[in-house]
């Protein structure tokens, strides 16, 4: 492999550095003979999309096959989104670990639902006894994660409702710790929530039924939040398609829209990790990491925490470098400083991954 030369503003620190990539890796020792790259731009650490869903068809269901899956994931390198937290697919995606060109894939295995309540052929549905024992199965079957469902319109209420009773989750979430997998979990509404936080998990999706005693929870106990506010914005179509059978969860869908925004907000202000995830795959599209990062500081995030919160806190979150000596060459470069502009995250200059260029 050629080794390549850059030099820029590397990011976050804020300083302009040469730096060489040898053998895949980053290194600040200079490199004789080293192709140069690029010159003069802004060096940030690999865009992170925490949750998305490589495997997932647009509109629902299973991809129809890994070639389908290797596009999305593409789609999300053009982006420069060079890691993702795929939080749960119905497809198997390891073989695509085979391919040196696509974004790093870190897995939650599938979904995991009680009996018919969540979208059709997406999860593994269980009853509440046999949580653990299936937690245990996707533990083995990801990166690390586990997703969980934590609550779902319940058609014989005709609302959103909890799916685990506390025991269930506490078992689970114990085994999935045991597995050394951490544990996140899909949430809209507020009642699911005191159970899930007070049972150890470790990350909520959504979490737009936060409220301050339970964003003060999990501020204590290091409980992150991924807003996916791309999602968040279908919430109202969501209650019109809903209305005529489920009044009740049309008018929640509502009140949890409107109070999105406010939800992030206190959830920074608090200090819970927040992370940028664009809930990608069904009915939303890959690639639109941008557009959350500017949602979330449309929320209140300054911009410098919803950069931070799709590169370098986020891959600090999933276990992945920066760059740093040592650390794999994954990296995108801009012509001017995202921090000060998040629109120039639409415009990648250059890419490298696993240390060789992309784009």
């Amino acid at each position: 492999m050629t080794a390549l030369h850059l030099s820029g503003v590397v990011l976050p620190e804020g300083e302009h550095r040469d730096l060489w990539v040898r053998d895949g890796r980053i290194t600040f020792e200079p490199v004789p003979g080293a192709e140069t790259v690029s010159r003069g731009g802004w060096l940030l650490p690999g865009l992170v999309d925490a949750h998305c869903h490589v495997g997932i068809a647009s509109g629902g269901g299973p991809v129809e096959n890994l070639a389908a899956a290797r596009t999305q994931a593409l789609t999300e390198r053009a982006a420069g989104v060079l890691a993702l937290r795929d939080c749960g697919s119905p497809v198997d995606t390891r073989p695509l670990d085979d391919e040196a060109d696509l974004p790093r894939i870190i897995r939650a295995g599938r979904h995991i639902a009680a009996h018919r309540r969540y979208i059709p052929e997406l999860a593994v549905e269980v009853d509440p006894g046999d949580l653990a024992a299936e937690v245990r199965v996707q533990a083995r079957r990801g990166d690390g994660w586990v997703k969980l469902v934590g609550d779902w319109i319940d058609r014989g209420v005709g609302d959103l409702a909890p799916e685990w009773p506390r025991e269930a989750l506490e078992a689970a979430i114990a085994a999935a710790h045991a597995e050394g997998a951490r544990v996140t979990a899909h949430t809209f509404g507020t009642a699911a929530l005191p159970d899930l936080i007070g049972a150890g998990i470790d990350c909520i999706e959504h979490g737009t039924g936060l409220t301050e005693e339970l964003i003060g929870e999990m501020a204590a106990r290091g409980t992150a939040v991924v807003p996916t506010l791309l999602n968040v914005e279908h919430f109202p179509g969501f209650a019109a398609a809903g209305e005529k059978r489920f009044p009740a969860y049309a008018s929640t869908m509502r009140r949890l829209y409107a109070g999105s925004g406010a939800v992030v907000r206190a959830a920074f202000e608090a200090g819970v990790p927040v992370f940028a995830g664009t809930d990608a795959g069904g009915g939303i599209e890959h690639g639109v990491i941008a557009d959350e990062v500017r949602a979330l500081h449309a929320a209140g995030l300054p911009a410098e925490v919803a950069l931070a919160a799709a590169s370098w806190a986020a891959r600090s979150w999933l276990g992945l470098p920066c760059i740093e000596e040592g650390a794999p060459g994954d990296l995108v470069v801009y012509d001017a400083d995202p921090r000060s502009d998040l629109d120039t995250l639409q415009r990648p200059q250059r890419m490298l991954l696993r240390g060789a260029v992309v784009a």
